[in-house]
């Protein structure tokens, strides 16, 4: 069973719930700390980069992951990405899988035999900066810049996977900005009070279909992603008339009756139904002609610098 995630972890600050759950979270913490002291193994005979998180769900993982491999082949390398099978991420893996050379096993030392085979120079895994016994040799974060870290509290108290303090460990940071006059100061601020070091690149989303629709007729939108918030604000952004949100877990397996209700709405309120291309990919193959979805475009705010910035980290690598 796939829960929603809790509103309460993205309160400013932890309530009454936050702290209840509190004891638990203390274990994440010992099972954290007990995982920094295992063995550390690099591969030498492939370059890794982990896009991951902080923060569980909606950071713009695979987006990001997706960008920084058709980067690196403008730079003249062959990377391939990848990703460890989970059989709830299906739609994650399909999403990299039709746009990019993709290798997905259960063990991620496996991806990396199989890449140095295939004749790879570099591996952009999307998630992994969990598994502590690896040793990436390029290491982003994500986040948004609107969650940005929530409550501040460990799960199941709130949404981090680790402490903030684990930024020193990381070389970039991609903030993922939703709304262009938002200011980032103390954001900014925060990372540079844990690590001064780290690069920090903002991403915003763009619609690559946007012409596609019509924006004057009535739109139901639903999603089962980790930040549904983000899809309905990139389409109030484009001036999209939304009339309903319906919201799902991440990683939702859709059934039929899912489907058949949204659609029997939007037929009452003679509305257009739109997804997320993730979503898109979950959905029964006989209702995917009644519904559209959104193909997205990741840009970044300075990608000069971020150029220069792999093309430094490679160098020291080699």
């Amino acid at each position: 069973m796939i829960l929603k995630k809790p509103k309460f972890w993205d309160f400013k600050k932890p309530n009454f719930f936050a702290h209840l759950l509190y004891p638990f979270t203390i274990f994440v913490e010992i099972n954290n700390i007990i995982s920094s002291f295992i063995p550390k193994k690099k591969f030498t005979k492939i370059k890794t980069i982990c896009v991951g998180n902080l923060y569980v769900g909606g950071t713009g993982k695979t987006p990001t992951t997706l960008f920084l491999y058709n980067l690196l082949r403008k730079m003249n390398i062959n990377p391939v990405t990848a990703k460890k099978f989970y059989n709830n991420q299906i739609d994650e893996q399909i999403f990299l899988k039709d746009n990019s050379n993709f290798i997905s096993c259960s063990d991620r030392e496996e991806i990396v035999k199989k890449a140095i085979e295939m004749k790879f120079d570099m591996i952009i895994f999307d998630d992994g900066l969990q598994e502590k016994w690896i040793n990436y040799d390029i290491k982003f974060a994500c986040f948004d810049s609107e969650k940005w870290v929530g409550n501040g509290y460990l799960i199941p108290s709130g949404p981090l996977r680790e402490k903030m303090i684990s930024l020193k460990n990381y070389h970039g940071l991609f903030l993922k900005k939703v709304n262009e006059d938002s200011n980032l100061d103390h954001i900014y601020n925060h990372i540079r009070d844990i690590n001064p070091e780290i690069e920090i690149f903002e991403s915003n989303i763009e619609i690559k279909n946007i012409d596609k629709f019509d924006i004057d007729k009535n739109y139901i939108i639903f999603s089962g992603i980790g930040n549904p918030d983000s899809f309905n604000k990139l389409l109030q952004k484009n001036k999209f008339k939304i009339i309903d949100e319906i919201t799902f877990p991440d990683h939702y397996n859709y059934q039929d009756k899912d489907i058949s209700e949204i659609i029997n709405k939007a037929n009452f309120n003679n509305a257009e139904i739109i997804t997320t291309e993730k979503d898109f990919k979950r959905i029964p193959q006989n209702f995917k002609e009644k519904i559209s979805f959104l193909e997205i475009d990741m840009k970044i705010k300075d990608e000069n610098k971020l150029v220069q910035f792999l093309k430094t980290k490679i160098n020291e690598i080699n």
